[in-house]
């Protein structure tokens, strides 16, 4: 069996997805999984519509935009592997008593590489009162230029994630204030396709579940070192003890689910962020866009094969 996936970017963070294929989880179900470089918001939700791809890893929040802007959109999530927010605020300076006030009277960058965290973290800002919109904010330059304008004084802080937190905190550069994952279950990538292809060929599908499920727990039984080795070589100019770091600390902070069911209250964690910026209208409902049928099938087969 063959499954087409578009790839999400190439980022430490979706070291499940490349352990699934660094280990073989996919062969051991009979499945061939075609991975390929995503076009891009907008037009990977139209290959998928189209049936030129099969699937996406992508972030639930591009599902409740096409929802929002397609009402009956057949976009759906069935299984979720990054499940709360990969993201840290690094300062220049030791600041153990953080609190969101305090980028009030900072000069902060925040990513411009993906919108996600920007969204989520407004969010964080307007619970404590604080208007986004009023940072002395730095929004135009991507994660590596941010860490060199932190090592060189020009920031207070920067919003990062591995490795470049791993990076700044292993070289002195910065003091980690805040990371998002404290925030809780906020549903960050899963696997998307559309209902109807769930209906008709839920197998493939069902494989590659099985197949994440069993990275997952793959993830979270071997050591960090194990798995850099794993899955090094989708990182080549990374270096080994820096990768295996970080993912260490996407570990120690549960930044990848043990299973693949998406929760509600990560959904809704979600949306409410997506509301509160204007990236969505309206909000669409859980049943809307997560369909757990096969994360809960396989779950439970994983269960009745424990129990004999």
């Amino acid at each position: 069996m063959r499954l087409s996936l578009y790839e999400n970017h190439r980022f430490v963070l979706y070291a499940p997805f490349y352990a699934a294929h660094a280990t073989g989880a996919y062969s051991t179900e009979g499945l061939t999984v075609e991975l390929s470089r995503s076009p891009g918001m907008g037009l990977a939700e139209q290959a998928l519509l189209y049936g030129a791809v099969d699937v996406l890893w992508v972030g639930p929040m591009r599902v409740m935009r096409h929802h929002d802007e397609n009402p009956g959109s057949p976009l759906v999530c069935f299984a979720e592997i990054v499940c709360r927010d990969p993201f840290s605020i690094i300062g220049r300076y030791p600041k153990p008593d953080f609190r969101p006030t305090d980028l009030a009277y900072a000069r902060f960058a925040t990513v411009s590489e993906v919108p996600t965290p920007w969204l989520c973290l407004q969010h964080d800002l307007r619970q404590a009162g604080v208007n986004p919109a009023r940072l002395n904010r730095v929004s135009d330059r991507n994660m590596p230029d941010n860490l060199s304008a932190l090592r060189e004084g020009q920031l207070d802080a920067a919003q990062l994630f591995e490795p470049f937190v791993e990076e700044a905190l292993a070289s002195n550069i910065g003091h980690l204030w805040y990371a998002a994952d404290s925030r809780g279950r906020t549903t960050y990538t899963a696997f998307i396709t559309t209902r109807q292809r769930l209906k008709t060929d839920p197998e493939p599908l069902l494989r590659m579940v099985r197949a994440i499920f069993q990275s997952q727990r793959w993830i979270y039984m071997e050591p960090s070192q194990a798995i850099a080795a794993a899955v090094g070589s989708f990182f080549p100019a990374l270096d080994r003890y820096v990768l295996a770091h970080a993912i260490d600390r996407y570990k120690a902070h549960l930044v990848w689910g043990s299973d693949p069911v998406l929760p509600e209250d990560g959904f809704n964690r979600l949306q409410g962020c997506l509301l509160s910026s204007g990236f969505i209208r309206r909000p669409a409902s859980y049943e809307e866009c997560v369909d757990n049928t096969l994360a809960r099938e396989v779950i439970a087969g994983r269960m009745d094969c424990s129990a004999m």
